[in-house]
């Protein structure tokens, strides 16, 4: 499917509502109405078919229609949010952006055009192929934020049959794979996304309520933070039919007590990287935290303990960095994987493995663990350097309510060990005052916070 036949899909759903933004309605003519509008503007500045084209902003009809365009002009889109500022010049030049576009709140817009010195082979792969692309970034949170390129018809091949149309929330950003996938879901099958202006629990919650979204993305820890600020109570989510996770593995304490207060829910796991696209998975019908991956266009193998993917949906390449794909076209995901009668439990990444004395550590077993811990709120772990072991397990928490740091400590160290190797336990206990996950609610590990308190092994 291309960027023509996604509008001809489109116009199949004229009278539906595409977006809610700013609690307005936006129907799938007026998107594509304005997608039109869009094009014009893109003919009077100046950008042709192929260049890439930055912008900046969240999910409104303008930024969305302004997408839609994009994608039927040929364009390698290079969608960018506010989060982002202090690296965005380096990620446009990483991105060959030759115009910028800038959305406030409330969709005013001003473009700008920028030099561009140099190109790259797979943008002149693509633009041969007459195809429209998307270049998404990495976190970047261990260096330079990597520029995966992706081609947008592969994207869409995942839906070229129609499937159910939802009333589907858009919580992860658009400049994430997660968020990405979500709009050409509800696109394509002529659902309706619930844009919100904030990522609260209490704004989506309020936007559910308001608009009866029947499917909610979100994360684990976001899906937590549901559970311990009990907003479920003040608002009605009945109209929730699924709830979808990914990005971070779901810690068990979490998706049973989601399980007992949502009875009525279907949970979903997803599974998906920035260079890879969402791919194809079915939940285990009685275990939620197993799934099974591949499927037309999309293979998978265990090497190790390490799944490795091969997908039609993958990146061409990055446009920064080397690529990452073998002779073959295999991925390595590097997340090990339990395989368990066709079904895979995802440990978590192999770069967060701790390894005490050659003993290995995965942070979301002990996080699972310390969550049973009453007064535990949220919790990370990483491995801290040691100069016996190499490394040792150190956890970071924050509480429900305030509690001496040797009391929660005692408790916590006290718990794993019913639980837990010994090597698994926590040598350090923190209390942080503060959040333990990034705008895009996902837990930040291996940052060493000053001026906390500390307890280590006793």
């Amino acid at each position: 499917m291309n960027g023509r036949d996604l509008l001809e899909r489109l116009h199949q759903f004229t009278d539906r509502t595409a977006m809610i933004w700013h609690d307005q309605a936006c129907s799938y003519h007026d998107l594509l109405m304005r997608t039109e509008v869009w094009r014009n503007v893109l003919a009077e500045e100046g950008v042709q078919p192929g260049d890439c084209v930055a912008f900046c902003g969240d999910f409104s009809s303008g930024t969305v229609s302004f997408l839609l365009a994009l994608v039927a002009n040929g364009n390698i889109a290079i969608p960018l949010t506010r989060s982002v500022l202090s690296r965005r010049e380096r990620e446009q030049r990483s991105a060959y952006a030759s115009a910028v576009f800038d959305f406030d709140e409330n969709d005013e817009w001003e473009a700008r055009s920028q030099s561009v010195q140099k190109d790259h082979p797979l943008l002149d792969e693509l633009r041969q192929r007459n195809e429209a692309g998307i270049v998404l970034f990495s976190s970047g949170s261990t260096g330079e934020a990597k520029a995966s390129l992706l081609s947008i018809p592969r994207l869409l091949s995942r839906f070229a049959k129609p499937g159910h149309a939802f009333r589907m929330l858009t919580f992860l950003l658009l400049d994430h794979m997660g968020g990405v996938n979500t709009l050409l879901s509800i696109l394509c099958n002529g659902g309706t996304a619930v844009t919100i202006a904030e990522r609260s629990v209490d704004a989506v919650c309020q936007a559910v309520q308001d608009h009866r979204v029947d499917l909610l993305p979100a994360t684990p820890t976001f899906l937590n933070m549901l559970l311990i600020s009990e907003a479920y109570k003040r608002y009605d989510l009945s109209s929730i039919d699924y709830i979808s996770y990914g990005t971070e593995p779901m810690p068990t304490t979490t998706l049973t007590a989601l399980k007992a207060v949502f009875p009525q829910i279907k949970f979903r796991q997803l599974y998906g990287l920035t260079e890879l696209g969402i791919l194809p998975t079915k939940t285990h019908a009685e275990d939620a935290l197993k799934i099974k991956l591949g499927g037309d266009d999309c293979e998978v193998r265990v090497v190790e303990g390490i799944l490795w993917i091969r997908a039609r949906t993958a990146m061409l390449g990055y446009l920064n960095a080397p690529s990452p794909f073998d002779a073959e076209g295999w991925f390595n995901t590097g997340d090990a994987v339990i395989e368990e009668d066709g079904y895979f439990r995802v440990l978590g990444r192999e770069s967060e493995l701790i390894n005490v004395g050659g003993e290995k550590v995965f942070p979301a077993e002990v996080e699972n663990a310390i969550l049973e811990v009453d007064n535990v709120r949220d919790v990370v772990v990483w491995g801290k350097a040691n100069a016996i072991t190499g490394k040792v397990v150190a956890a970071r928490l924050t509480l429900e309510t305030p509690e001496p740091l040797r009391d929660i400590e005692r408790r916590v160290r006290k718990h794993c060990r019913q639980r837990l190797a010994h090597f698994k336990v926590p040598a350090f206990v923190e209390i942080a005052e503060g959040d333990l996950h990034n705008v895009r609610f996902k837990r930040v590990r291996r940052i060493e916070t000053p001026q906390m308190q500390t307890v280590p092994t006793t």
